[in-house]
């Protein structure tokens, strides 16, 4: 993927140094390697720009992994044969950044995506070493790609999914890519008018520009504060700021 004029003046320009950051885009399409994503497509634009910048990117396409349904750390401890799930999770705690991306299928996100969120969500109740839910700290946003309606309503439910388990969500942290609704050209086709829609290519240049900034000031403050959200000290009986005579 090539930067617009644009969006390279925008690289050459940044003050800031996140050549110590990373993200993780995890690529929600049906179709498993090396079929062409479309969603992958657009992705590369906020892959760019990110790299533009240092920062250390991976993709993966989650129906290439083994990720049985379940909401536990891992599924083999609860019938399964095999779960790909661990390793994917680690490649997550590693990370800075998590993108998930999903075209959209009858409105919705896609079946994979929503596998993912589920067992992002079975690993959300382990905790970190300030005794806080495992994400925290981490930043989080989505792109979405389609020929029909529904990019808005896949990106509340992606986004809030992912506030909900911890990830920090910064502004304008989604964008997509419409076609014209009903059959005909997808993001990457020719003709399509994906790429080169100012609208998407903006969106998502603004995302991953973002995503950059809150990672970096949260990298800085060493992770999101922990005050008032330790689950180890709420089990514990800590109560923080709310009146607790029997706490010592």
């Amino acid at each position: 993927m090539t930067l617009d004029a644009r969006q390279q003046k925008l690289c050459d320009e940044n003050p800031s140094d996140f050549s110590d950051l990373s993200a993780l885009f995890v690529n929600c399409t049906l179709k498993p390697s090396p079929e062409q994503s479309h969603t992958e497509g657009l992705a590369r634009i906020a892959v760019a720009v990110m790299e533009a910048n240092g920062v250390s990117v991976d993709m993966v396409r989650a129906v290439d992994w083994d990720l049985p349904p379940g909401v536990q750390p891992d599924m083999t401890d609860h019938g399964a044969a095999s779960d790909a799930w661990p390793q994917l999770y680690d490649m997550v705690m590693a990370a800075d950044i998590l993108v998930l991306m999903t075209p959209i299928w009858l409105g919705e996100k896609s079946s994979v995506c929503t596998r993912v969120i589920e067992r992002l969500y079975g690993s959300s109740a382990l905790l970190n070493d300030a005794g806080q839910y495992a994400y925290y700290g981490r930043v989080g946003g989505c792109l979405v790609t389609g020929n029909e309606d529904g990019a808005k309503h896949c990106a509340m439910n992606i986004v809030y999914s992912l506030q909900h388990l911890g990830f920090s969500i910064p502004p304008q942290a989604d964008a997509s890519w419409l076609g014209e609704v009903g059959p005909g050209p997808s993001y990457l086709d020719p003709d399509s008018g994906g790429p080169e829609n100012d609208f998407t290519n903006r969106n998502t240049t603004f995302m991953a520009w973002n995503l950059m900034h809150l990672a970096r000031l949260l990298r800085d403050a060493g992770g999101f504060p922990a005050h008032g959200n330790q689950r180890s000290a709420w089990d514990a009986g800590c109560r923080f700021d709310f009146p607790n005579p029997e706490h010592r």
